[in-house]
């Protein structure tokens, strides 16, 4: 294959969505030399829920983003969770490590801003590289990757790739590192609707029964929200997960139609109030379902590692951290005089990202089992609802938002969950 000369980077990242596109902002501010790789042009859409909770905001601040709403986001103040006749109002926690408001933002503006974010950084955006292949080196190391750009080949080299290339794993398929069928899957749906009523909601919206007009007394598969965006939208979606008896044998798209219909009138969440165009679906990898997270010079970050939560279907938060572990990682790799000592760095990467989500994402397995059982999903939402001091725990708990150490009641008991929960990713 003719090939295209191009500089060498310490780093290339592959793919530019909120980990890639971090990774490169993290690893250019430690001093690296790095190439992000996007297949698509900006700005462009993705499909997603546009709703961020406070864990999100605090990565983006961390980034040193501007999230006011002169600058173009949509701040809630919380959680409204419905189920049936019950509806309850929770606000997000006043917490030391995370701010006290959430944001939407949709996913066109969202992705370029993280991209230039990390352009400014220093690292250095390629778009319209479709990467195909990792590059081994005689010892089966990956060192670089193959693709095309405008039609025509065109390879790239570097000592460490780091694979954000989403739920397909292209990558990581490559090394042999295949999706965990035993671990959580979801998938999702959404469609933009232009809704006066909703818009300007300051709750993000989380339906925990979704019915139809059609068959009122049988609860669907499923969690549905309504994410207010500010600007005369909402976005409007559901999820299945692969627990439930729905999965793969349910029509979502109709599903989503046939439960709007009935909500209220006034609201718009008909076909005649749709923008953006049809619904778009996506898969959603949870709890760590990809795994090990770094074998031969690959290290996986986000949605190519499975890293969404189990608890809410969360990828972004996560993708950013993983980023910025990644970055840390890979950073103190490449420091290291030989290679067998920056390969005993590399290899800790996935025990890093054990210890800071692994039992968190262990308790997520167990809660999907349960809630996949329709008995138990109207047992939760008929008397766990009934206590808000409960349902504060509860989000806490779902959004994985605690103080640590110290906090309240609430902080401690899920804290103590995680203490006394097995770490997900030693049995890999």
């Amino acid at each position: 294959m003719t090939t295209q000369s191009t500089p060498d980077a310490d780093v290339i990242v592959v793919g530019a969505g909120p980990g890639g596109s971090a990774a490169a902002y993290y690893l250019a501010r430690r001093g690296l030399d790095v190439l992000l790789l996007e297949k698509t042009a900006f700005p462009r859409e993705k499909v997603c829920g546009d709703g961020l909770t406070p864990r999100s905001v605090a990565q983006l601040l961390k980034m040193g983003i501007d999230t006011s709403p002169e600058a173009g986001w949509t701040r809630n103040r919380g959680l409204r969770v419905v189920a049936d006749e019950t509806v309850l109002e929770l606000d997000w926690p006043a917490l030391q490590s995370f701010p006290d408001y959430g944001l939407t933002r949709t996913r066109e503006d969202f992705d370029d801003l993280l991209a230039e974010r990390a352009v400014e950084a220093g690292a250095s955006l390629r778009t319209g590289v479709q990467v195909t292949a990792p590059e081994f080196d005689a010892a089966g190391r990956v060192c670089g990757v193959t693709g095309k750009h405008e039609g025509e080949p065109v390879r790239y080299r570097a000592p460490l790739v780091i694979a954000a290339d989403g739920v397909s794993g292209r990558l990581a398929l490559s090394l042999g590192i295949k999706r965990n069928p035993d671990r959580p899957m979801g998938v999702a749906v959404r469609q933009y609707y232009k809704s006066p009523a909703k818009h300007a909601d300051e709750y993000l919206e989380s339906w925990l029964a979704l019915r139809t007009a059609e068959r009122p007394e049988e609860l669907q598969p499923g969690y549905g929200w309504i994410f207010g965006l500010g600007d005369g939208r909402v976005n409007v979606g559901l999820g299945v997960l692969n627990s439930s008896v729905g999965y793969g044998k349910t029509n979502y798209r109709s599903l989503l139609r046939d439960w709007l219909a009935g909500t209220p009138e006034a609201w718009g969440l008909r076909e005649e109030s749709a923008a953006d165009g049809p619904p778009r679906g996506a898969a959603l990898p949870m709890g760590f379902n990809r795994v090990p997270h770094y074998s031969r010079g690959l290290m996986l970050v986000g949605d190519s590692g499975g890293m969404v939560n189990p608890f809410n279907g969360e990828g972004i938060a996560y993708a950013l951290e993983s980023a910025d572990i990644a970055a840390d990682t890979a950073a103190e790799a490449l420091r290291q005089p030989t290679a067998p000592r920056r390969e005993a760095v590399l290899r800790r990467y996935p025990e890093r990202m054990t210890g800071h989500l692994g039992s968190y994402y262990r308790m997520g397995e167990v809660f999907v089992r349960l809630i996949g059982h329709p008995a138990v999903m109207a047992a939760c939402t008929r008397y766990g609802l009934r206590s808000p001091a409960l349902m504060r725990i509860v989000l806490k708990l779902l959004a994985n938002l605690t103080d640590s150490p110290g906090g309240d009641l609430a902080d401690r008991v899920v804290n103590g969950l995680r203490v006394a929960t097995p770490e997900l990713g030693r049995r890999a």
